[in-house]
């Protein structure tokens, strides 16, 4: 992953608390101010334009059909499907433009694993078709205080799925410098407790944790809208569920509209801490687990995360899980020591 770079916004603005940013309109309204679009697109003096919901005019495009497994798009040949629009509803979270570029911006707030073209390529064709400047497709994610910016283009304006990843960058507005020697410092300090009696973690994305966590600091949560808030089905809400309760930040309660998933004290006073510090806070929740104490060392000790095989044979030792969920499930374990490995950014 790229390193976080260090952006700032004017002292003289009190209206904002880069503490407190929750809506994607205030992420995109921040990084404007703060001239993060600026250094991403390399423009100069980028302001907003436009936003909100319009027409997107008339147009066609083709979407070709991807080779199974193909891993760039590849097609069977040049035919594919015609798709006629007429003036379709889109919306745009944010359009900033300068004196050469035109960017146009979909914010979210919550992790995801993929996003649907749509979101960019109506947009896209619209203002392609109006624009005498480029218009630059930037997909970007507010989450844990760090804005994720990643540009796209289409290879082909004419091809829905042509769409190719051009560059990705990370910003903060705070100190995001941690070190091995901090990681090292956080596993010697932290106390091993016993391993509570709940189900052992199956939540690849920590960074999906951690943004579940964010949610539920909002409003209390059904499974089913945390499905729909991650693109899960509902079996994976559960997942993640129970890999913020394992670290003692979620709990399910049951009210008068049913049972529904809670963040804790613990989760609450976590996400008042600045950006370094909540990060070490995170890494000492993990590394209080037996497992992943031990398995912590020999990752310091090798300076990577340990093979599946290694793994598995210390999950077996712990007893976390039953023999048949240990290959699904060690891979969680390997990602969450990921994740630990990559907060390393000194400045």
């Amino acid at each position: 992953m790229c390193p976080v770079k260090k952006a700032a916004i004017p002292d003289y603005y009190e209206t904002i608390d880069i503490n407190d940013i929750r809506s994607e309109a205030g992420a995109i309204n921040v990084m404007g101010i703060s001239g993060i679009l600026d250094d991403f697109l390399g423009g100069e003096n980028f302001k907003q334009t436009v936003s909100g919901r319009m027409a997107s005019g008339k147009f066609t495009f083709q979407v070709n059909p991807v080779r199974a497994g193909a891993k760039a798009p590849e097609t069977y040949g040049i035919n594919g499907y015609q798709i006629a629009v007429n003036n379709s509803q889109v919306e745009i979270d944010g359009g900033f433009e300068d004196r050469d570029t035109f960017a146009m911006i979909e914010g979210k707030n919550v992790v995801h694993s993929n996003f649907l073209i749509r979101q960019l390529y109506y947009p896209y064709r619209l203002w392609n078709g109006k624009l005498a400047k480029p218009v630059r497709p930037v997909f970007m994610v507010y989450s844990n205080n760090i804005f994720r910016l990643l540009e796209y283009e289409f290879t082909d304006s004419s091809c829905y799925n042509s769409i190719r990843l051009v560059k990705e960058g990370l910003y903060s507005l705070e100190d995001t410098d941690i070190s091995m020697q901090d990681l090292r410092e956080a596993w010697e300090r932290t106390a091993v407790k016993p391993e509570p009696p709940v189900v052992f973690i199956q939540a690849d994305s920590f960074y999906k944790v951690i943004s579940l966590v964010e949610r539920l600091n909002e409003n209390p949560m059904t499974g089913g809208a945390i499905a729909q808030l991650f693109g899960f089905k509902e079996r994976q809400s559960d997942y993640y569920f129970n890999a913020c309760r394992y670290l003692g930040l979620a709990e399910k309660q049951t009210d008068e509209d049913g049972v529904k998933v809670h963040i804790t004290a613990i989760g609450r006073r976590l996400l008042k801490l600045p950006y370094r510090a909540r990060q070490l806070e995170y890494v000492r929740l993990i590394l209080e687990h037996p497992i992943f104490h031990d398995l912590f060392e020999a990752a310091l000790q090798i300076g990577d995360v340990p093979d599946k095989e290694y793994v598995a044979k210390k999950m077996r030792e712990y007893q976390v899980c039953g023999e048949n969920l240990i290959v699904r499930r060690s891979s969680s374990v390997r990602a969450w020591l990921y994740w630990i490995l990559t907060l390393v950014n000194e400045g």
